[in-house]
């Protein structure tokens, strides 16, 4: 017999256990391959299509790839920023000398798809990640 008329039981306590309890925004997928990424995250206030998150899954920190702000055509970066608003990382205000902060890539560990950045305090930003609501 193929059908089981408890699986739907099943299957939402062990989607409850994964969560261990946590509330959350939304529940973060890859794009590409809709592999889980996040389980617990919080909704950007201004950007509502971007999250942070500290704890993740199937993410791969890019050690040697950083997330620049174009800085070329003046339409191809307005339509970056658009897009991708990485001013809307909050950032120690940087003074005389100070270093900008850092953004490293972050991409699924599954398909290699790029879904977001990491900043120095280990803060995931994702930019282009599948918010699920439950």
């Amino acid at each position: 017999e193929l059908y089981d008329p408890l699986i739907d039981d099943r299957d939402e306590k062990w989607a409850t256990a994964q969560r261990q309890g946590r509330k959350s925004d939304a529940i973060l997928s890859c794009p590409a391959c809709f592999t889980t990424l996040c389980l617990d995250c919080q909704r950007h206030e201004i950007y509502v299509t971007q999250y942070r998150a500290m704890f993740v899954r199937n993410c791969r920190v890019c050690e040697d790839e950083f997330v620049e702000e174009s800085r070329g055509d003046r339409r191809k970066s307005q339509r970056k920023r658009k897009r991708e608003p990485l001013s809307s990382i909050a950032t120690p205000a940087a003074g005389a000398g100070a270093a900008a902060p850092t953004l490293r890539r972050v991409r699924c560990a599954v398909c290699s798809v790029e879904v977001g950045a990491i900043d120095s305090d280990e803060v995931y930003h994702f930019f282009t990640a599948l918010p699920s609501y439950s």
